[in-house]
């Protein structure tokens, strides 16, 4: 059998716009943030790759229907309060910083390139929206062949009906979902 041998973290969209609840994208996930600054110290100790994703819109051609879709987005913009990160959960010097356009860290981005770059076979997933982010990240990694594992205590959504439902889709079909 294949042994998987080199693991990344994928931190998606921990930024202020998804995280904070007086944001219209954000949401109160206190326990969420704190697990995930324990995953991402447990990788930085580990010397693995820890890659972090923010969604950024540059101008108003990009992912138009996406926010068409859903017009909070638009408050994604360059250097916005929404799209920095707490100071104790932010990309370090030796981390990947992300930009994305759309719901997959893959879709549009560097990430699967980076990741074979650093022989990495191997992705764990957490931040946020189990449904939206988290769920198409998830399935991308698992299309570019990457063994696919969700953190679930470091995933989380608005929705918490939605949140069950998609780990139970993920766990079904494309990762594993584990505590």
């Amino acid at each position: 059998s294949d042994v998987y041998k080199r693991q990344a973290l994928v931190v998606v969209d921990m930024c202020l716009g998804f995280i904070d609840s007086s944001s219209p994208l954000g949401f109160q996930c206190d326990e969420l943030i704190q697990a995930n600054i324990k995953l991402v110290k447990k990788f930085r100790q580990m010397n693995l790759p820890v890659i972090f994703t923010t969604t950024i819109y540059r101008d108003k051609s990009e992912a138009s229907v996406f926010r068409a879709k859903i017009p909070a987005l638009n408050i994604l913009k360059p250097d916005s309060e929404e799209t920095s990160f707490l100071a104790e959960l932010s990309p370090g010097s030796e981390d990947i910083l992300i930009e994305k356009k759309f719901a997959s860290s893959f879709f549009g981005t560097n990430l699967a390139n980076d990741l074979r770059r650093m022989n990495v076979d191997s992705v764990v997933i957490s931040g946020v929206t189990t449904s939206g982010c988290v769920r198409a990240t998830a399935l991308d990694s698992l299309q570019n062949n990457f063994l696919t594992t969700i953190a679930e205590d470091c995933v989380g959504d608005r929705d918490l009906n939605a949140h069950r439902a998609n780990l139970f889709d993920l766990q079904s079909k494309y990762a594993d979902v584990v505590h």
